[in-house]
């Protein structure tokens, strides 16, 4: 695990003016391969700081050390680590976020993810359909749901995790300090079988930006995603798109007659997303293909 010490001189560096995501992994790359055995990472972050920034560095400095919330100590994994999820990485390159903030069971990272996007203003129908596929995924073992902690499919989706027996990951568009249980999942809650992850500062609020990005997080800790229901254009087609763009596998509710809030499944569907359909059988959702995935 990182040091606390690395923690906070990477979210300190990255609060610097012009720095930012990329140019911050781009640094934390060349200290992992080259420099590591003869400075600090924070000496080698402030050497490549014109003056200015160096006093614009120390003015912003980050403390995180003893950071919780709700009691629950937060850990941190940066990409210097070698247990920085490896599907984050390669997926985003030198986009990946620089340090992800958790709390919970970390261990759920280690097991088969199915990610679960769709919109805020689900139908009826789309609710329906994630309920199904959630219940179905849950029996198997060490499979998590994740999904972004918004209205809808979101909620959905971690509330059915939870309440069928399963568990699931949240990733947050907003900083970690602000996270709290919402009213809806207390009953089911049980940190056990529960991750929360944030790749941004945790003081930093909720923005549009800031959702959108975050999209990129959950295709990257998932193995396989589901758009319940996605719009013809927001987060969710967004989603959608990136996943079939990155070659991962997609899957996508079919309807025989798709409500507003899902006129973007015919676009995914088209584009190669692989249909969910209904088992005659069972009358359930067919989720065969998605857990072979």
């Amino acid at each position: 695990m990182c040091e606390i010490s690395e923690v906070q001189a990477i979210y300190t560096f990255m609060k610097v003016k012009g720095i930012g995501v990329t140019r911050t992994n781009k640094e934390l790359t060349t200290y992992k391969q080259q420099i590591g055995a003869m400075w600090t990472l924070e000496d080698w972050l402030l050497s490549v700081l014109s003056p200015e920034q160096k006093m614009e560095y120390h003015a912003q400095y980050v403390m995180v050390d003893g950071l919780k919330v709700k009691s629950n100590d937060v850990h941190f994994n940066t990409v210097l680590d070698q247990s920085y999820p490896a599907t984050l990485r390669s997926l985003l390159k030198m986009n990946t976020p620089p340090v992800l903030s958790m709390v919970g069971n970390t261990q759920l990272l280690r097991g088969k993810t199915v990610g679960f996007s769709g919109s805020r203003k689900v139908s009826e129908k789309g609710l329906a359909v994630t309920r199904d596929c959630v219940e179905q995924l849950t029996r198997i073992p060490g499979l998590s749901i994740v999904s972004g902690y918004a209205q809808g499919v979101d909620k959905e989706a971690h509330y059915t995790a939870l309440a069928s027996g399963g568990s699931t990951i949240i990733v947050l568009p907003n900083g970690i300090s602000s996270f709290y249980v919402r009213q809806e999942l207390k009953e089911v809650w049980d940190w056990k079988r529960v991750l929360v992850i944030s790749e941004y500062l945790p003081e930093d609020k909720w923005s549009v930006s800031r959702a959108m990005n975050r999209n990129n997080t959950i295709i990257g800790v998932s193995d396989s995603m589901v758009v319940v229901e996605a719009g013809l254009e927001g987060g969710s087609i967004d989603a959608g798109l990136r996943t079939l763009e990155n070659n991962k596998p997609l899957f996508v509710p079919m309807y025989s007659e798709y409500p507003e809030s899902a006129w973007g499944n015919r676009v995914l569907l088209e584009k190669g997303a692989m249909a969910i359909g209904r088992n005659r059988q069972s009358n359930r959702a067919n989720v065969k293909a998605l857990i072979q995935a």
